[in-house]
């Protein structure tokens, strides 16, 4: 049987029907008792205040406007295409230059194509960008089987890439997007110009279960580590759900708007540089970025992706042979020394700023970081 290459032109608009299901769930919340002593909405220890929560969704329900941004995500060229029984979502954004570099931008959770809004209009005029969604992110739902986990996403991607007719290009990822990034690199070197990951401080956190702890410390740098390990220690138990239990997790995630709320909120504010209450995280575009989750149902599939993972035999891959960059944002010292203990790495750079989400952090500082990196190696 012929496969089925299509590029399918797509639009996003979401069911009225849809909006109004969404005003009414949060307008009837059932709001847990509020517990004594734990009214001050900036304390995150044990997790989102309901103080905080409350007004962030009042503004979802009554101030948010989606249409406003569903026009503005309107305004790229986006597809779908089936690639081994898999619907994808890819938005695509060409250069006036019909020669730039084209570069596949890929995210993780609890992000999504939406990241790089503000990220796009910054290197545009240099490079063609291809943001495809994961399986079971975005409008690449619903999911088609189990088994969608890294290794069979790079192929996705590669075939995606194939499709547009781009033979060689360069890629950029952070969060599960990094893994997706270094295993094109490693599985298609001849295809992968170079790779540019960007990673924040909270990386330290999984030093001594996903990485090792770098060598010859002293006193004071093990202190240190072992302060960023507690506090990674108390930010993950989203990801054991997630590695383990994404089936009971996702209901919750699927019925309830409040529930997935939480869920993705507290991320962008314990992982981002001072939240999205300041301008650095537009509250706007973190609304928009949950509102897909809820509408596409991708709470509960994006986090099978983890358990895919956590159980697949290939996991993360790298090619020494192709070039790579780095972008540490909120860094610190130890971050280089336990990402690149032999300092193999040709271009990293260090930045006080930003967090797990740089694109919409920092998204010039980003986009410069990439541009003197591919520059640099085209």
């Amino acid at each position: 049987m012929t496969q089925d290459i299509t590029l399918t032109p797509f639009r996003i608009d979401i069911p009225q029907a849809d909006l109004d299901d969404l005003h009414s769930r949060l307008t009837h919340t059932r709001w847990p008792f509020a517990t004594p002593g734990r009214g001050d909405r900036d304390d995150f220890s044990r997790g989102i205040p309901q103080a905080y929560l409350t007004e962030l969704a009042e503004y979802w329900r009554d101030g948010f406007d989606w249409r406003a941004q569903e026009a503005a995500l309107n305004e790229h060229e986006q597809f779908t295409t089936v690639v081994d029984g898999q619907t994808f979502h890819v938005v695509h954004v060409r250069s006036s230059n019909a020669d730039a570099l084209p570069l596949l931008l890929n995210h993780g959770w609890s992000g999504s194509f939406i990241e790089y809004q503000r990220l796009i209009p910054l290197l545009t005029d240099e490079v063609h960008l291809v943001i495809p969604s994961p399986p079971g992110f975005g409008f690449s739902t619903p999911l088609s089987a189990t088994g969608w986990e890294l290794a069979r996403t790079v192929e996705a991607y590669a075939e995606i890439m194939t499709r547009l007719g781009y033979e060689r290009f360069a890629a950029h990822g952070t969060d599960i997007g990094s893994g997706i990034a270094g295993r094109l690199a490693a599985v298609y070197p001849e295809r992968v110009i170079g790779t540019h990951l960007a990673v924040d401080r909270a990386v330290l956190g999984l030093v001594g279960s996903v990485f090792p702890a770098p060598v010859g410390l002293s006193d004071e740098e093990t202190a240190q580590l072992a302060a960023i390990q507690a506090a990674g220690a108390a930010e993950r138990g989203y990801l054991e759900m997630h590695n383990h239990r994404p089936d009971t997790i996702g209901p919750a995630l699927t019925d309830s708007p409040i529930g997935l709320l939480a869920w993705i909120a507290e991320k962008f504010k314990t992982r981002t540089d001072e939240g999205f209450r300041t301008p650095i995280v537009d509250r706007d575009l973190l609304l928009a970025d949950i509102s897909l989750y809820w509408f596409t149902r991708g709470g509960a599939s994006s986090v099978q992706f983890y358990y895919e993972a956590e159980h697949a035999e290939l996991d993360f891959a790298m090619a020494p042979e192709v070039p790579s960059g780095w972008a540490a944002f909120d860094s610190h010292p130890l971050l280089r020394r336990t990402m690149d203990p032999f300092g193999a790495i040709g271009h990293w750079s260090d930045f006080v700023t930003g967090g797990h989400y740089p694109a919409l952090e920092e998204p010039k500082l980003l986009a410069d970081d990439m541009r003197a990196f591919f520059l640099g190696i085209a």
